[in-house]
């Protein structure tokens, strides 16, 4: 996928190493086509570690994609250079007459407090309230799922007694579902969080399906009928070595942590991690952008109707 970005963008560098196609803004002024629209509002304070997990993705399939990135306003983010939110986010004002084919919400550090607790709340509930009405396909990811279905749906969260933290297997529910196109039966995707959802409290809304679920993290995938929401429970976009660095962190914090399961060559942190999980969240991704973005989204994007469910791309 010809993903367009800026041409100074600090992921851009490293995707053309890894021989990822990304086109300049120039180069794709002069092509004769409508790209899809994507907005990536990005919650991490390891904004620029993120943009370009999530770009990388994002970059398999002969679609071209045009994003924008957002960030709350309410919340100060320390971790980031200003001139780097300036020069490449914008907030939600610029953008509330905008139209996006797809969107992406991603996890934040916070789930240890309460929704209402976090200091960009309501801002947030403000950008997932215009979501409905201004973005096709929405793409929730960890606490940004949770979020998502607290504030969607009332379905709150539960801390667990232990981080979790390692790579786990799952299963398909749904293997006829195009999300899963291409799936092996089994598949390993990372997790990293103190919280959960439960798949009760899913299955009582008639509005949910429940697509993936592993024995020992689950639930993992969650869509509504109309598949204009998705709801994934882990990280699939983490890099080999975000789990290891996490890890890392939480130990000179002091944090009584224990090693990432089933991550590291037979669970020894000395040794490298083994990369079990990186094909199926190439899929996954190209698969939600083909089968519930492109392939269902209006051309005229302008169009799109909350309360209009439009061709559904499949279970």
């Amino acid at each position: 996928m010809p993903i367009r970005i800026p041409d100074s963008l600090p992921a851009k560098s490293i995707l053309d190493k890894e021989n990822i196609f990304v086109i300049t803004q120039f180069r794709a002024l002069h092509q004769d086509i409508r790209p899809l629209r994507l907005l990536i509002l990005n919650l991490m304070p390891t904004k620029i570690v993120t943009e370009t997990q999530l770009l990388r993705k994002l970059s398999n399939t002969p679609l071209q994609v045009e994003i924008d990135l957002l960030r709350t306003i309410s919340h100060d983010s320390k971790n980031v250079d200003s001139d780097h939110l300036a020069s490449f986010y914008v907030g939600h004002d610029e953008i509330r007459d905008k139209y996006y084919d797809g969107m992406i919400i991603t996890g934040a550090p916070v789930e240890n407090l309460d929704f209402k607790d976090v200091d960009y709340w309501p801002e947030l509930c403000e950008i997932m309230e215009w979501s409905k009405s201004h973005v096709h396909s929405t793409f929730h990811i960890c606490w940004g799922a949770q979020a998502g279905l607290y504030y969607h749906y009332g379905i709150n969260k539960y801390s667990l007694p232990k981080k979790m933290s390692g790579i786990y297997n799952h299963k398909i529910l749904r293997p006829n579902s195009p999300f899963f196109r291409g799936f092996d039966d089994n598949f390993n995707a990372p997790h990293s969080r103190y919280t959960e959802i439960r798949l009760e409290d899913i299955e009582k809304i008639p509005e949910l399906e429940v697509l993936a679920v592993s024995d020992e993290a689950g639930v993992y995938a969650v869509k509504n009928h109309r598949s204009r929401q998705f709801f994934i429970f882990g990280h699939p976009e983490y890099d080999k070595d975000t789990l290891a660095q996490e890890y890392r962190r939480d130990i000179a914090k002091g944090l009584n942590i224990q090693v990432p399961a089933h991550y590291f060559k037979d669970d020894d942190p000395a040794k490298e991690p083994l990369v079990t999980w990186r094909a199926h969240a190439q899929l996954m991704y190209t698969n939600w952008l083909n089968y519930y973005v492109y392939q269902t989204t209006p051309y005229v994007i302008s169009s799109i109707n909350p309360d209009n469910e439009g061709e559904d791309a499949g279970v």
